[in-house]
């Protein structure tokens, strides 16, 4: 701890997250390129992760062992021990040396004990520890697939798995390319491009796990500035994995009139013609076309959120209660804007359009994807037909 803070190459910095306190070294622009990695914007998805991991540890009612694979600073292990009752051993990993002395730092720092410090590719530990983990966290700058598959490998049964994907350029559509090189689906840089983008990844994690007869429950999701997560667990078993991966299937979107469809299947045969307009329809997948939120774990990390010290609160709170009403949604979503723009009027009032699809008896609510986006089962001649008609 002492070299580290005679070290003349850079400053270091103090912060508090939660309860914890973490030191790292300062640097003008969060980037891999950092001797240490620590980014503030994702002080939400830590806080977030704190919840999660505290309601898994609740249902197993047991102390639970905790991998974080990419320990840059060990603010998220670190803050996995001292924050979440039930803890057990957390090993944090990072292949940096300089990480692991700041890790070692931080141990020391918030009087931790049970943390193992260590520097290994991240795949090779997780190859290592095969069975040892309850949770795995992987949180990477940039894509996780290169990881899932030792993931998939080394989780036990009844655990879960953290992933974070900050290629959202990828994973929207942006560049079609490396979606596919990385995640094996093809996808469409459509208005709800960012729901996509995790449907592709929790897809991908599914038929990377289902190598181990291992499948998925999604038990919440979200995509938030420059990532998208997921909070997984991992069941165990054959026939339920093959059945599971009957969720595995594409998405339809037709850019003209904005019909879109779905179907389940790996192998099935799509329409290539839109129902609606008779345009011809583009196809994203193979993703994930089951649940991706939890009602009842998301119930349970709000009610968690008042008994933990965390400094964002009230955002927590406004992203789960979206995300607790999209749990009943349909998939994908419309975009306010985007349909105007179709039909070449100006918007009317946001709220008024989701008060008048409830008159007509639909089911509508509004998504955390996008603050003009409304999920709503409404066929979209009828939706198009009630928003010229509030404009007349």
């Amino acid at each position: 701890m002492k070299g580290i803070e005679e070290n003349e190459d850079y400053k270091i910095i103090t912060i508090k997250e939660g309860t914890t306190n973490i030191q790292f070294p300062e640097y003008e622009k969060v980037s891999s390129q950092a001797p240490v990695f620590y980014n503030p914007k994702m002080e939400l998805n830590r806080d977030i992760s704190i919840l999660a991991l505290q309601v898994f540890q609740k249902r197993e009612s047991r102390e639970l062992t905790v991998c974080d694979l990419f320990g840059g600073s060990g603010i998220r292990g670190v803050r996995y021990k001292n924050e979440i009752d039930g803890i057990g051993e957390v090993a944090i990993n990072d292949i940096s040396e300089t990480a692991n002395e700041f890790e070692k730092v931080n141990v020391e720092l918030n009087g931790l004990d049970d943390i193992t410090i260590s520097q290994n590719d991240a795949s090779l530990f997780l190859r290592k520890n095969r069975g040892r983990f309850d949770i795995i966290d992987i949180d990477p700058f940039g894509t996780p697939s290169p990881f899932l598959d030792s993931a998939g490998y080394c989780a036990r049964k009844n655990s879960l798995l953290c992933v974070t994907a900050t290629d959202t350029s990828a994973l929207c559509g942006t560049y079609k390319e490396p979606c596919i090189r990385k995640y094996n689906a093809k996808p469409y840089k459509s208005e709800y491009c960012h729901e996509n983008g995790i449907r592709i990844l929790a897809g991908f994690t599914a038929l990377t796990l289902a190598k181990y007869k291992k499948y998925i429950s999604i038990k919440l999701s979200h995509s938030t500035e420059h990532y998208m997560r997921l909070y997984i667990e991992v069941l165990k078993g054959s026939k339920a994995t093959d059945e599971s991966l009957e969720n595995i299937g594409y998405i339809s979107h037709c850019k003209e009139c904005l019909y879109r469809e779905t179907k389940k299947g790996i192998g099935t045969s799509l329409n290539d013609t839109c129902p609606e307009c008779g345009e011809k329809l583009i196809h994203a997948g193979p993703l994930w076309l089951g649940q991706i939120q939890d009602k009842s774990f998301i119930s349970e990390m709000i009610e968690e959120l008042n008994e933990k010290t965390l400094n964002s609160k009230e955002q927590i709170l406004k992203l789960l209660n979206s995300c607790l009403a999209e749990a009943d949604g349909e998939i994908t979503f419309y975009d306010v804007h985007t349909l105007c723009r179709v039909l070449k009027i100006s918007a009317p009032k946001f709220d008024l359009i989701i008060e008048k699809i409830k008159e007509k008896g639909y089911p509508v609510v509004k998504t955390h994807y996008s603050p003009l986006g409304i999920k709503t089962n409404m066929p979209i001649t009828e939706i198009k037909e009630l928003i010229q008609s509030l404009t007349k």
